[in-house]
């Protein structure tokens, strides 16, 4: 399935979760919140949030400054 991250397509298996598109990208500690299709996804529903062909993720990491 093809999917949309951070604006860039990328191909995966049917049925993959978001927490392994985060492994796959080595992004397991870094991503701080995670939206599907503009729908916020709690970090203790990335194991179980399935993803679907054509499914836009935006994969945001929070950074201090001022």
């Amino acid at each position: 399935m093809k999917i949309i991250v951070n604006g860039e397509n990328k191909e995966y298996a049917d049925k993959t979760t978001l927490q392994e598109v985060l492994n796959n990208l080595g992004l397991s500690d870094k991503v701080m919140a995670a939206a599907v299709n503009m729908n916020i996804v709690k970090q203790e529903s990335w194991k179980a949030h399935v993803l679907s062909d054509g499914d836009k993720l935006e994969l945001l990491d929070f950074v201090g400054g001022g």
